[in-house]
């Protein structure tokens, strides 16, 4: 029978490979873009529905994206008017850790529940020749044009004290028992005073 290899003599083989491999392949110099696509409604006095579009694109990789360029055409013309902003944009570069954000505005034509796609950024790495993909978040389902009810004066009065109340209790009564230790009462104040007679 064949003895076994024992388990600290694996164990330090795989740690003098992790120690000795090469840097190249522990960490590779490329961009990795994070995009985040954010929608939300407004609704007009005039009884239309605009909304909001902001797309945030993060390079969190270790070097420069290049010739970034941004495109969302998930937002139909017959549903939709562009009244700010373009529904696409390029930047020359993105370097690491760095943050481009691009926004824009759309009034809705049509009623009904709206399904946006992520948007599309190209990049080039400079060793690379073709360009590289990524994409952004979906947007949650947009129910455009819908029939709300109008909002209570106080009603975000109620939902705020629903949400924080027992945190105000708790902290209105530490707040009260520190102002009854620290301030001296009455009947003690004249007392001192009688004595300094």
């Amino acid at each position: 029978m064949a003895n076994p290899i024992p388990r600290s003599a694996v164990f330090a083989a795989v740690l003098a490979l992790l120690l000795l491999a090469p840097p190249s392949l522990a960490a590779t110099d490329v961009p990795f873009i994070v995009a985040h696509k954010k929608a939300s409604l407004k609704r007009l006095k005039s009884g239309a529905e605009r909304v909001l579009v902001s797309i945030d694109i993060y390079n969190q990789g270790s070097s420069i994206a290049y010739d970034v360029s941004l495109s969302d055409d998930s937002w139909s013309q017959e549903v939709f008017d562009v009244v700010s902003g373009n529904t696409s944009q390029s930047w020359e570069r993105l370097d690491s850790g760095g943050l481009l954000s691009h926004s824009f505005e759309l009034e809705a034509k049509e009623k009904g529940m709206f399904f946006g796609a992520p948007a599309v950024i190209k990049f080039r790495i400079p060793t690379k020749a073709p360009l590289q993909l990524a994409y952004s978040t979906p947007i949650l389902p947009l129910d455009i044009l819908a029939e709300r009810p109008p909002e209570k004066k106080f009603e975000w009065a109620k939902r705020l004290l629903a949400k924080y109340g027992s945190l105000i209790s708790v902290i209105s009564i530490v707040v009260l028992f520190v102002y009854l230790i620290a301030t001296p009462s009455k009947s003690g104040a004249a007392k001192g005073s009688k004595k300094r007679r």
